[in-house]
């Protein structure tokens, strides 16, 4: 954690940070780049470059604060409905991404998984983010760095779906009837990984949009009028401030 990065984002923020109650998980839907774009009267693909500059800015933030893993709405199962034009453009990003941010993501001990299904992306950006997870595979060092988990081609009931199937196909009937949620967890796509503390998401909307539905059981949200092309290092230290006002009791009663 870099404290006097925090202690910069209080002072512009009239914030307290309480580095005992930090989120070890935070996911992120990222929304609003086509608002923000029709505001300022521009295409909708202006605001998807500008959201992922915001991305980039929020992954610095996340280390800085000494978050150890993000999950974020990239594309889901259903934006393939978009328009062919619009879903071009996100896959053009997303291989430019994954190029041009390949040393830097390395560098600053962020490893990169994917959440979803890979392989019905676009060759080109398949091959990209191959490449990008295994160039920072082993970024991470001693306990110290980041996982980005990009969710891409991504459904919460698939992933589900897909895990059942899994744990079917491995385990006998008897070991199925005896099959815990917490084994369970390590059928889907987050395993080894603690589940979400806190999940934000940015534009107003107040729904899920089928995103880590088993996972955020008992996370914390926020929701915020910001769109994600604002969505920026205070913003983010925002929420988790108001993460860490939160009494979590995980169904229990209070004390």
């Amino acid at each position: 954690m870099n404290m006097s990065y925090v202690a910069r984002l209080e002072e512009q923020t009239g914030l307290k940070f309480d580095p005992a109650k930090l989120p070890r998980h935070i996911a992120i839907i990222m929304d609003g780049n086509g608002r923000w774009a029709k505001q300022r009267g521009q295409e909708r693909t202006v605001g998807h470059r500008a959201g992922v500059e915001a991305l980039e800015g929020v992954v610095e933030a996340c280390r800085n604060l000494g978050i150890g893993y993000l999950t974020v709405y990239a594309f889901s199962t259903e934006n393939w409905s978009r328009p062919a034009a619009e879903v071009g453009t996100l896959m053009s990003l997303l291989s430019e991404f994954a190029a041009s941010k390949l040393l830097r993501l390395r560098d600053n001990q962020v490893e990169v998984r994917v959440l979803g299904d890979l392989a019905g992306l676009p060759v080109l950006q398949r091959a990209a983010l191959n490449r990008l997870m295994a160039a920072t595979a082993n970024a991470r060092s001693g306990g110290e760095g980041l996982v980005l988990n990009l969710a891409l081609n991504y459904g919460g009931r698939a992933e589900i779906l897909a895990g059942l199937k899994k744990a079917a196909a491995e385990l006998s009937p008897r070991e199925l009837q005896e099959l815990s949620e917490e084994g369970f967890g390590a059928y889907l796509t987050t395993a080894g990984q603690p589940d979400p503390d806190l999940l934000i998401r940015t534009s107003g909307e107040l729904r899920l949009s089928n995103f880590l539905l088993w996972q955020l059981a008992y996370a914390e949200f926020y929701f915020t009028e910001v769109l994600w092309p604002d969505f920026d290092a205070a913003e983010l230290f925002r929420a988790v401030c108001a993460y860490q006002q939160r009494d979590r009791r995980f169904g229990a009663a209070p004390v």
